[in-house]
């Protein structure tokens, strides 16, 4: 990387951070006629054609990729941008406009002593930097949570998807300029050394939200000294407990494994206990119509021995197409124990109509997401109701799960005094009332 291209990077941190305080110190309808502003945008017939049109050459750059074998078709399946996913992003976008405001929210309100007031108030957090998959549809999504928030953001996407996020940060960049906003406030990189680049700037990046394999995870953070949210791999398993109903079991098998087979939330194995027969069988029949790939233990194949033969390293991989391992457990305990061992802490199901025993699972399972008679697919921002997300969260610090605007605040703690020092407390002397005002 050039001198001059290193100076470049850090001027627009720096910017970004002069016009992300501006974001968190005006009012939440002014955040939220943003917001607005950007659907609008995104629904205008000129500016969504000249979207489409970029990302049919991206799409069309990443098949010929694919047929040299250089691209797997999973990441040309999450690269295109179509009418159905412009529509659901611009309905996220004015979910979120509609929500509460997240900045200024009270969490404390307690009365130290008389005359002296403790609350703590949410803020934003500055300066996000969001590296994600070449997911186009994210860009939107990103830049609205971090307008919701009162934070600027500086993101970078798969290269694959290079010339359809420049036209999306162009369309919510003139949002931004349309209402007075500097639209510093949302910066794209264009490489991988500009990423490297970014971690270094302690700073001016407040928050780093790393999307992808675990691998890349790992890399942004032993290469950072700036916090690191975690959006790794999605191994998801789907349980049939034995007292499934085989229609059920098939419905969500099909749903967590079809419906996005590249998203981080589908299923990647189904695990099936003794009095599960017939759930399994369904579930198989119904998988194997919508031509998806099972590869099965023994156990299962006894069972089904037209299916293919899993290998260990079937389990705990992320296929992210229309693949899916198969295997028995014996119990609850054996497959929370093969959960625990091979699942990546991102969302978990099972299927039973026995409420002990879902309630085991949603107690014991470690998970951002626990889920019981429902499928994986529901492990979404947009589903839970946040608008959108930057990512679903594997760690365990600050936000987990599904990460929306209020992810993207942390709080203040103010206190208004009369005078008082911390001298005049302590044994034999002032005592303090520590009384929450409306308790």
């Amino acid at each position: 990387m050039t001198k001059e291209r290193r100076q470049e990077i850090v001027e627009a941190a720096r910017a970004a951070r002069r016009a992300g305080w501006v974001l968190g110190q005006i009012s939440g309808p002014e955040r939220r006629q943003i917001l607005l502003a950007m659907a609008d945008a995104l629904e205008r017939p000129d500016l969504r054609a000249t979207v489409l049109r970029a990302n049919a050459i991206d799409v069309a750059l990443a098949e010929e990729a694919k047929s040299k074998g250089e691209l797997a078709q999973a990441l040309v399946d999450r690269l295109v941008l179509d009418e159905r996913k412009l529509i659901g992003v611009v309905d996220g976008l004015r979910q979120l406009a509609a929500q509460p405001d997240p900045l200024g929210r009270v969490s404390v309100d307690r009365d130290l002593d008389e005359g002296l007031h403790l609350r703590r108030v949410a803020c934003p957090l500055g300066v996000v930097a969001v590296v994600f998959e070449a997911r186009p549809d994210a860009v939107p999504q990103i830049a609205g949570l971090a307008v919701r928030s009162g934070n600027a953001v500086v993101l970078k996407g798969g290269r694959e998807a290079a010339k359809t996020n420049a036209a999306l940060v162009e369309v919510l960049r003139r949002a931004l300029a349309d209402q007075g906003f500097d639209p510093g406030a949302l910066v794209l990189l264009e490489d991988r050394a500009d990423v490297d680049m970014v971690l270094t700037l302690e700073g001016d990046i407040d928050l780093v939200v790393a999307r992808g394999s675990s691998s890349f995870v790992r890399h942004v953070q032993s290469a950072s000294r700036i916090p690191v949210l975690a959006h790794a791999e999605g191994i998801c398993h789907l349980v049939l407990h034995g007292s499934a109903q085989p229609e059920m079991a098939a419905s969500i098998a099909v749903d967590a494994k079809c419906g996005y087979p590249a998203a981080c939330n589908a299923i990647e194995t189904m695990l099936w206990m003794p009095g599960a027969e017939a759930a399994l069988d369904r579930a198989v029949e119904a998988l194997t119509e919508r031509g998806v790939e099972l590869r099965a233990d023994a156990a299962t194949r006894a069972r089904h021995p037209s299916l293919l033969p899993a290998t260990d390293a079937d389990f705990g991989h992320e296929f992210g197409a229309l693949v899916l391992a198969i295997a028995k457990v014996d119990d609850l305990a054996a497959a929370l124990a093969h959960i625990e061992r091979h699942g990546s802490g991102h969302t978990e199901s099972i299927v039973a109509d026995d409420e002990a025993a879902a309630a085991e699972f949603l107690a014991r399972v470690d998970a951002a997401c626990v889920f019981h008679n429902a499928s994986t697919r529901f492990a979404d921002g947009y589903r839970f109701g946040l608008g959108a997300e930057v990512g679903i969260s594997t760690s365990k610090l600050h936000a987990r799960g599904p990460v929306g605007a209020e992810g993207l605040v942390t709080y203040r703690w103010l206190l208004r005094g009369s005078g008082q020092v911390a001298a005049d407390y302590g044994p034999g002397k002032r005592r303090f009332r520590h009384r929450d005002r409306g308790a």
